[in-house]
């Protein structure tokens, strides 16, 4: 799958990354170790790839933004005209990189845009990270189709 639209530091693509996956509802119990394990990859300054787009995923990257270490946002629509204030000074130290399958054309996300955004980020990521999957979802589909290492964190 091909990345159609790029904005960063597209060095980042050389790096090992990990996939942070998360269904979007979750039992409490999960917040928490997701929180801790955002805090321990800025901490080890790991590179992480993720759509940051459920709630749990935007607090993950809340921590991320924190530190100094590389984050690839991938997008399930097209880039926006502007971005947003709080990735303009880590976008300045080169160690955000924002991609996207999709052309300016398509400006909402949906099921099916969110899934090729994940394919995508699965297929770029060498390991993968899931807070917490939903069995018979959409992601625990998605998941069994890889070979790639995943780690749940519960």
């Amino acid at each position: 799958m091909k990345i159609e639209q790029l904005f960063g530091n597209e060095e980042l693509l050389k790096l090992e990354k990990t996939a942070f996956l998360c269904s979007r509802k979750v039992p409490a119990s999960v917040v928490l170790k997701c929180y801790d394990w955002a805090i321990e990859q800025r901490e080890q300054g790991n590179c992480v790839i993720s759509g940051f787009h459920s709630q749990l995923e935007k607090d993950v990257l809340y921590y991320l933004l924190k530190g100094k270490q590389p984050i690839i946002i991938a997008l399930a629509r097209g880039l926006k005209e502007k971005v947003e204030p709080e990735f303009k000074t880590p976008l300045e130290q080169g160690r955000i990189l924002i991609i996207t399958p999709f052309n300016k054309t398509v400006k909402r996300v949906t099921e099916q845009t969110a899934e090729i955004r994940n394919k995508m980020m699965i297929e770029l990521a060498d390991t993968i990270t899931v807070g917490f999957v939903k069995k018979g979802g959409n992601l625990d589909m998605l998941l069994k189709s890889t070979n790639k290492p995943i780690t749940k964190l519960i």
